[in-house]
């Protein structure tokens, strides 16, 4: 008889993988967490961090949160005693019951985002949520609202995708501000290298998935549009715009026309640092496709990410890259598209009134206002880690007035400030499903440990809450396993044990055309390069070729993308991810460097009018002169300084949907 038994689950964290897992349970009690051998997506090995967290600060019950917690000490400094779920949910209810009938319900705000994007844990908590009357932190507009307004206005969707199996009939592969190496490290190991593609990547940073590339354009950071019009220039200049296809399946082709007679690659050259080669080749290889288009989050987080991503958006429609085995653009892949019904998850059915909802931009000043906010849950995110204006909202949430829930599996900066903390299983420790955004599959997570203390799924929690409410609605109790069967037969499945046995299966056994009948879902049907939607919204009604400006008076504009050793800001917990990250540092080109009179390794303050922060200069030419790159999310508490790069981010929106415009921070360099 074997010593162990393998449980086969997936990684729900917010990445494109969704890699499949093996826990291997020995009998000694012995846990190891690996890469499932028999996933096509992992095929037997997790990611760097994933490897090192999932067996050490998700196994260590000294890291996680395991029973709830009431605050004992000041805000902030994380003092609590242990009480019981019996004692937690019924003085959070009554706190509740006084707000709601003193000042609304509507001055209960809540955030959250991707702390885990299993369906129940991500979805379920808004029953509750509806059925209370709360207002609504967007979750997107810390991300990527923009590039969704956008795809929306053009293409009437932003979440149905290309299905990454045809990249085995594309002759291109467009990454333009992604870094697969960081944040799908699975598709840069294997899916980009395994196709016969030519792969171009567009980015500031040298990261590693751009050296990898048959090209690389090492753009300036906010003159992507300009990119992105010198290339349709090319295009047309050199016969390779699908006339027929425009004619047919779009409108407003002949009003842009015009514009792009003045977008030569000689125009763009010194605007996006690029060379006039370049353009014209990575025009070329685009255009003589099949190609795909890969849009990142990272690329829309700029002052115009909207207009940006309309722009880029226009090379797919002006060279008929749709319909057609290797052809297509994705920014993600949504449930909605498997069949999933998102009405049906969240139950927006049960809210009585009007739904509140501020961006993440607005966070700080709507919590400063007792008219507007008495209450704040967070659940899923950690928002004192990756919210901007970092020191006003530690302000904002010492403040006793602001009755404060937060609900997490560790520990976090954000916890420290709550009146209560509720202990969340982690992924590892209860039944869930797992909808890539990369990949069109379903993915069961299968149980493969109880959960610690006293911990609890996300949903379990709230269901708590809401009898605590005395809410009688029987959505807000149903059972796992009940909408876990309903979620797989919305896609076809017979339940969620037939998924759990196979663990991911593709929804469609051969790979999906994007838009493959060529009906779009907007007004007119077609892809709308010209929108009557965004004029109204006050936004052109075609694209521009816009840039940003470039900094000015020696200052930086200061890029902050994902670390290939977080997820977010998950995993700073765990020591051994700690050590890997090192000290707080900042990449300078050595040219900046050189005129700052900065060696490597120098003590560096970062200085805007937000904030201050102090780092370690790494000199190198991963980022173009006038740029600098920190990478986000750490945990504040774990520095001295008790900040991250967000303490330099004032919260600028795009010029769509209020999203984060983080990626245009500008900062003051001087060595220490």
């Amino acid at each position: 008889m074997s010593d162990k038994t393998i449980i086969r689950t997936t990684c729900p964290r917010d990445c494109y993988d969704a890699c499949g897992i093996a826990v291997v349970k020995r009998a000694d009690g012995l846990v190891k967490v690996l890469g499932d051998p028999d996933h096509s997506v992992s095929r037997g090995a997790l990611c760097g961090k994933c490897a090192i967290a999932y067996n050490g600060a998700w196994l260590d019950p000294t890291a996680r949160v395991t029973r709830p917690l009431k605050r004992v000490g000041p805000k902030g400094n994380g003092q609590f005693e242990a009480i019981s779920w019996n004692q937690a949910t019924p003085e959070i209810a009554a706190r509740f019951k006084q707000i709601v009938s003193t000042h609304g319900a509507d001055t209960i705000w809540h955030a959250h985002y991707t702390g885990t994007c299993s369906l129940l844990a991500g979805g379920f908590p808004q029953r509750f949520l509806n059925r209370l009357g709360a207002s609504e932190v967007d979750p997107d507009s810390i991300c990527n609202a923009a590039g969704h307004a956008a795809l929306k206005y053009m293409y009437g969707a932003s979440d149905i995708g290309f299905d990454p199996r045809t990249a085995r009939d594309a002759n291109c592969i467009l990454v333009w501000g992604a870094n697969p190496s960081a944040s799908a490290p699975h598709q840069h190991k294997h899916w980009l290298k395994e196709t016969k593609a030519k792969t171009i990547v567009v980015d500031p940073v040298r990261h590693p998935t751009a050296t990898a590339a048959d090209l690389h354009l090492q753009i300036f950071p906010g003159s992507d549009a300009v990119l992105a019009f010198a290339m349709l220039h090319v295009l047309r200049r050199e016969d390779l715009i699908d006339g027929a296809f425009l004619a047919a399946h779009t409108v407003g082709w002949d009003e842009l026309q015009p514009v792009l007679d003045r977008c030569t690659p000689d125009w763009a050259a010194p605007i996006t640092g690029l060379s006039v080669t370049q353009i014209a080749e990575a025009a070329r290889l685009y255009g003589n496709g099949p190609s795909l288009l890969w849009l990142g989050q990272g690329l829309q987080r700029q002052p115009t990410g909207g207009n940006v991503f309309r722009a880029v958006g226009l090379l797919p429609a002006a060279t008929g890259n749709f319909a057609k085995p290797g052809a297509g653009f994705l920014y993600l892949n949504g449930g909605s598209r498997r069949g999933i019904d998102g009405d049906y998850l969240e139950a927006p059915r049960l809210r009585r009134g009007g739904k509140h909802t501020i961006s993440h931009m607005d966070l700080v000043a709507t919590l400063s206002d007792p008219t507007k906010a008495q209450s704040l849950i967070t659940w899923n995110i950690n928002i004192a880690a990756s919210n901007p204006d970092q020191a006003r909202l530690q302000r904002v949430l010492s403040d006793e007035r602001l009755f404060h829930i937060a609900i997490d599996p560790f520990p976090t900066d954000t916890t420290d400030f709550a009146d209560y903390v509720l202990p969340a299983a982690s992924f590892l420790e209860f039944d869930d499903l797992v909808s890539p955004y990369f990949h069109l599959s379903m993915s069961a997570q299968v149980k493969a440990l109880e959960p610690m203390g006293d911990a609890l799924p996300n949903q379990e929690i709230f269901r708590r809450l809401a009898k605590a409410m005395e809410y009688s609605e029987p959505e807000l109790f149903e059972d796992d396993r009940t909408a876990l069967d309903t979620l797989c037969r919305q896609v076809g499945l017979e339940g969620f044990a037939g998924l759990a046995a196979k663990g991911t299966v593709d929804i469609w056994q051969e790979p999906v055309p994007q838009f493959a009948n060529l009906r779009f879902p907007t007004p007119s049907g077609k892809i709308e390069i010209a929108s009557a939607v965004a004029e109204a919204d006050g936004h052109p009604r075609l694209p521009q070729p816009l840039a940003d400006p470039r900094p000015q008076d020696g200052r930086l504009r200061l890029l902050s993308p994902a670390s290939a050793w977080l997820m977010n800001s998950t995993y700073n917990c765990d020591p051994k991810i700690a050590d890997k990250l090192g000290p707080e540092s900042i990449a300078l080109n050595p040219t900046d460097a050189a005129r700052l009179g900065l060696l490597d390794g120098d003590a560096i303050t970062a200085t805007n009018e937000t904030g201050r922060l102090e780092l370690r200069a790494g000199i190198a030419d991963i980022v173009p002169a006038g740029v600098a790159l920190s990478h986000k999310s750490r945990w504040p508490k774990l520095s001295a300084q008790r900040a991250n790069v967000n303490a330099l981010n004032p919260g600028r929106k795009t010029d769509m949907a209020e999203s984060s415009a983080v990626h245009s921070v500008e900062v003051t360099i001087r060595k220490a």
